[in-house]
């Protein structure tokens, strides 16, 4: 039996669980702070605060199921301090190029292309659909949304946020902390932190 541990109850969650059920695992549980959920869709929900010790006890493999960036990144780092067995997943209709690393606790969703030589970091999100070209360096909790590309030679930051449909061009760098609205696209550098739009994307209040 292989069994894992989801952080969070959350929409994101349900697809993270389809995409371990595909990895095979057959026992499957959501952990959260909210006491009040005990089920999410057919699977259990355990409390955090009174349940947590046992599925690490157990030894059960770990993944963060929570969309929000800064959320999962304070909820990976908890659970590897804890010495948790921290996973990735892939979907079995993703494709993924042979020498592409995969940090832990990224998944790639139904449909996403990773292309040769590159690099993903830990507790990102490859979402459906989504590309990631030749030679990337993606940092670490990092969200490629539904339907977003990068071309090749693309090196971004920590903590960003590519929106739905985003498109960014070839030998670009992207600093960390930059949030690309859907649709936008980045044609240059981005060396401020902040929300870009538009095409080309440039910097808007926030």
């Amino acid at each position: 039996m292989k069994s894992i541990a989801i952080m969070g109850a959350s929409g994101h969650c349900k697809v993270v669980a389809d995409l371990a059920l595909l990895n095979g695992y057959d026992d499957i549980v959501f952990i959260d702070k909210n006491p009040e959920i005990d089920m999410l869709g057919e699977y259990p929900v355990a409390d955090e605060d009174t349940d947590l010790d046992y599925y690490l006890e157990h030894h059960y493999d770990f993944v963060v199921g929570i969309g929000d960036a800064k959320i999962r990144r304070k909820v990976q780092k908890n659970l590897e301090e804890m010495g948790a067995d921290i996973v990735s997943l892939v979907h079995p209709a993703a494709t993924v190029a042979y020498d592409v690393q995969i940090g832990a606790g990224t998944v790639v969703m139904a449909g996403a292309v990773i292309n040769p030589s590159t690099v993903i970091g830990k507790g990102c999100i490859i979402n459906t659909s989504a590309s990631v070209d030749h030679d990337n360096v993606i940092g670490d909790y990092c969200h490629i949304s539904v339907g977003a590309h990068t071309a090749g030679t693309v090196n971004m930051g920590d903590n960003c946020w590519l929106g739905i449909g985003g498109i960014v061009s070839n030998n670009i760098d992207i600093c960390a902390d930059t949030f690309i609205c859907a649709g936008g696209v980045v044609v240059k550098n981005i060396t401020k932190p902040g929300k870009y739009a538009g095409i080309p994307a440039r910097i808007v209040p926030i």
